[in-house]
């Protein structure tokens, strides 16, 4: 059925909301943000045609709470709700609720958001649909299930205890031996407890020098289901990812076509539309890929995609919940560049701990071939509640080594923050380091070699940038005035 949108509500803050807006300004579509008191000041706010305050800077009173939300759609005449990533973005009640409220969702059905969010029922989907899935044992209850399993599959050391209904790498913990697996079941039930009120848990097999490696699908309410081709998402730490790239380095031309027809073949399976993400992990060793899950969303990383298909995937988001086709087929998406993204956060780049505070000084990086996404401005504050996540920054080049080029001088030379800490002196000697150019690199890669990526790091302060003027006041009233004065 087709409706008409004029005017969304955002149901998110920071970098998805300010990302979603922009869509929406090209689209002569009005925006509405919500936001929680400490974010009255926050660029999402400023953006958007009309504010709306929905409660206090606890999650679960703001941008958790579902019926503030959708009230707020109501009152100030909203059409439709857009979720971004994260909070809300993935829960089903959330979806079905907007829709009984009789506004647009702008988002996959929520009986498919459902079915995917518990990773033992997807898993069992994608079998069932010839996807290959990783060896594991689900609804595990104690050590002896496991060690049984162990023994029986031939399966060794490490594991993986996951969440079964997780995501974003909580409630997943390795397991390196027989000693751990009992503290680190608890562990595990605990965190996916806390995180998603919901603590049964899964074990499969760790794969070793894994690559996280995802595929971008589109698809509209009449079964045409396209793939925009794959991102190499590897580079992780503590399970969350923070440099993702397009296409893979990993990948040879008839296994990216295995991969992204293999995911095409799943999402139709599961009467999927809107835009959505089905992840692996890829066996280097043995060059097997195994499905890891589907992110019913839209993904921080879809910026990469973007770059390389010319394609806006929110605007396609907006078009399909307007109940649009798809205006092309696959046929006609040919991929012409390569695209790299990393996730600036506000944390020490050394312990990883989050770092709060205002923004004294911001600089985001410009010139050819980038693309910055940024939920801050100057002056604002980075609230203690919520992602650190502050701004992306993209590269694009006609080949990987252009896209590092690009992405050098984006971080070395453009990016400037003062006042928190961020994550990006990490980034910058990821990107330089020898093996991350040669694309010889797995999940591990920041962890094994850490020491080595802080001893990269070259960090500017204030105190540089004011030696930089008093060197240059001194030769100048050393020298006298100069002939270009």
């Amino acid at each position: 059925m087709k409706r008409l949108i004029n005017k969304i509500l955002v149901a998110n803050r920071g970098v998805p909301a300010v990302r979603v807006m922009n869509t929406c300004r090209d689209k002569k579509i009005k925006t509405v943000a919500v936001y929680s008191t400490p974010d009255r000041l926050a660029y999402h706010v400023f953006l958007a045609d009309e504010a709306i305050h929905i409660g206090e800077g606890p999650p679960t009173d703001s941008y958790l709470n579902m019926e503030k939300i959708i009230d707020a759609a109501l009152k100030t005449g909203a059409d439709a709700i857009h979720p971004g990533w994260g909070f809300l973005a993935e829960n089903p009640k959330f979806a079905q609720a907007v829709q009984d409220a009789g506004l647009i969702w702008i988002g996959p059905p929520p009986k498919v958001i459902e079915l995917m969010g518990d990773k033992t029922r997807a898993k069992k989907i994608a079998q069932r649909a010839n996807v290959p899935t990783i060896p594991g044992i689900s609804n595990v209850k104690s050590t002896e299930e496991v060690l049984r399993w162990m023994k029986e599959e031939e399966i060794t050391f490490p594991i993986m205890i996951k969440a079964a209904a997780g995501g974003g790498g909580k409630g997943m913990v390795k397991v390196e031996s027989e000693e751990e697996l009992s503290v680190a079941l608890e562990k595990a039930r605990s965190e996916a407890k806390k995180a998603f009120g919901d603590d049964t848990l899964l074990v499969e097999k760790y794969i070793e020098r894994g690559r996280h490696i995802e595929v971008q699908v589109i698809a509209d309410q009449y079964g045409n289901v396209v793939h925009l081709f794959e991102r190499e998402c590897t580079i992780q730490r503590r399970n969350q990812k923070i440099i993702e790239e397009a296409p893979s380095p990993t990948l040879d031309p008839s296994l990216r076509q295995e991969i992204c027809f293999t995911a095409v073949r799943l999402m139709r399976k599961i009467g999927y539309y809107s835009a959505g993400t089905v992840e692996f992990i890829f066996d280097s060793k043995t060059q097997q890929f195994y499905f890891l899950e589907v992110n019913t969303r839209l993904q921080v990383e879809h910026g990469v995609t973007e770059l390389i298909t010319g394609l806006d995937i929110v605007s396609l988001m907006i078009d399909i919940a307007e109940g649009k086709k798809l205006p092309f087929t696959q046929e006609d998406i040919h991929p012409n560049r390569w695209a790299m993204e990393v996730r600036v956060n506000a944390e020490d780049p050394r312990t990883f701990s989050p770092s709060f505070g205002s923004i004294t000084r911001l600089e985001i990086p410009q010139g050819p071939g980038i693309r910055a996404a940024s939920g801050v401005y100057e002056g604002a504050d980075v609230p203690p509640y919520y992602d650190s996540l502050i701004t992306l920054v993209m590269s694009a080049g006609t080949d990987r080594y252009d896209a590092i080029r690009v992405m050098d001088r984006a971080l070395s030379r453009g990016l400037r923050v003062e006042g928190i800490k961020t994550n990006a002196p990490l980034l910058l000697s990821i990107i330089r380091h020898p093996k991350f150019i040669e694309g010889e690199f797995s999940t591990r890669f920041i962890e094994e070699h850490f020491e080595e990526l802080l001893s990269m790091f070259k960090e500017k302060t204030t105190d540089d940038e004011a030696l930089k003027i008093a060197q240059y006041i001194a030769m100048v009233s050393a020298l006298g005035p100069q002939s270009w004065m």
